[in-house]
């Protein structure tokens, strides 16, 4: 029953998805005389943990029962006090854990307090799910570095535009809605300056009941039209853009008036330093991010090695043309056996589009 009862945790956990960033997201439930008398999970940044939460909403006395929590309860002081204290006082007598908090000042030392304290406490419990639930806070918490997501649409010879250059729409709508929901989940979202001059998107999340992502655009020598839309405010959008010293200070002065946040990152081959933006990027608290990006920076992406998955959407459609463009450009790789591999893939139809999702495999980079 510990891994029956764990899925129902993982299940209110997902409930937090897009709302607790850089928090990870939590469920918890209590199990007494086999019945489930409370429930809780962690509902947004800077609010009650899963485990209080789930003590609020019990509906009788809960000492002697078994909490079962995809994530070790914390045992520090942050925006809430710890949680491993209240488990105590409350006398549950057995927490099981799906994993261990990664974060260097829990991991472990919550349940160590609670054996400490004579609760039984089994650890692991559908451990791989939970990882997988917290990807995002697992890389960051330890790394201080986003996660960061390729999403691209192609059609099924591999184009995301007609030798024209009309993109729109690759995908259908239901596709085109799940990336709004993606959007709203992560913290950012990611283009290269020729999209927005190109396109003019506005880069906001459309779907009820999420925040819309911190927008960044990349732009080596600010080429950035002042009037593009991601300039403008829209529903407390915030936008980051993102130059070098080569950018003319005029216009970066300009920009910082209209409210706009410029981050002036050192330059590798005269283009933005990704792997230096994406430390300048973690100092911002921004945990994940969306790279929407063209064909040159997805391949810069790549390149550089900030890739952490990819979601490639599948269009049922064939487009042709030598000049149609492909999702990831740039020089590409001489061989093969250079080409960038991903594990752990799973597909799956969205609407009349199919979604091809993987990990970046990152072993012996």
């Amino acid at each position: 029953m510990d891994e029956a009862y764990m899925k129902i945790a993982l299940e209110l956990a997902e409930k937090g998805r897009g709302k607790v960033n850089p928090n990870p997201m939590v469920g918890a439930i209590i199990v007494k005389d086999e019945r489930i008398i409370a429930k809780g999970y962690h509902e947004g940044y800077g609010k009650k943990h899963a485990e209080i939460n789930a003590f609020n909403n019990a509906i009788e006395d809960v000492s002697g029962a078994t909490m079962y929590v995809t994530l070790e309860p914390c045992i520090h002081y942050g925006k809430t006090p710890p949680c491993v204290d209240m488990i105590i006082k409350k006398q549950i007598s057995k927490v099981v854990i799906g994993m261990i908090d990664p974060n260097k000042l829990v991991s472990g030392k919550g349940a160590k307090k609670l054996k400490d304290a004579g609760i039984e406490v089994l650890t692991g419990v559908l451990e791989e799910e939970c990882k997988k639930l917290n990807e995002i806070f697992v890389k960051f918490i330890t790394t201080k570095i986003p996660f960061l997501v390729l999403k691209t649409a192609m059609s099924l010879d591999g184009k995301i535009a007609t030798s024209t250059g009309e993109s729109k729409w690759i995908t259908d709508t239901i596709a085109r809605n799940e990336v709004h929901s993606l959007r709203g989940q992560l913290s950012g979202i990611m283009v290269g300056v020729n999209t927005i001059i190109k396109d003019n998107p506005k880069l906001t999340c459309r779907i009820k009941g999420y925040k819309n992502p911190i927008r960044i655009v990349v732009d080596s020598t600010l080429r950035i039209p002042v009037e593009s839309n991601v300039i403008q405010k829209i529903n407390n959008t915030h936008t980051i853009i993102v130059t070098t010293k080569i950018a003319n200070i005029s216009k970066i002065e300009l920009l910082r008036s209209l409210g706009v946040k410029v981050l002036i990152i050192k330059e590798k081959d005269r283009r933005v330093d990704l792997k230096a933006l994406l430390l300048e990027l973690g100092k911002l608290n921004i945990d994940s991010i969306l790279l929407e990006g063209g064909a040159t920076l997805n391949y810069s992406a790549l390149e550089e090695g900030i890739v952490d998955k990819v979601q490639f959407y599948l269009s049922p459609k064939i487009i042709g043309g030598e000049k149609s463009k492909t999702p990831v450009g740039g020089k590409g790789i001489d061989l093969l056996k250079n080409s960038y591999k991903v594990k752990n893939l799973t597909t799956k139809f969205i609407g009349e589009d199919i979604l091809i999702e993987g990990y970046i495999n990152k072993e012996g980079v």
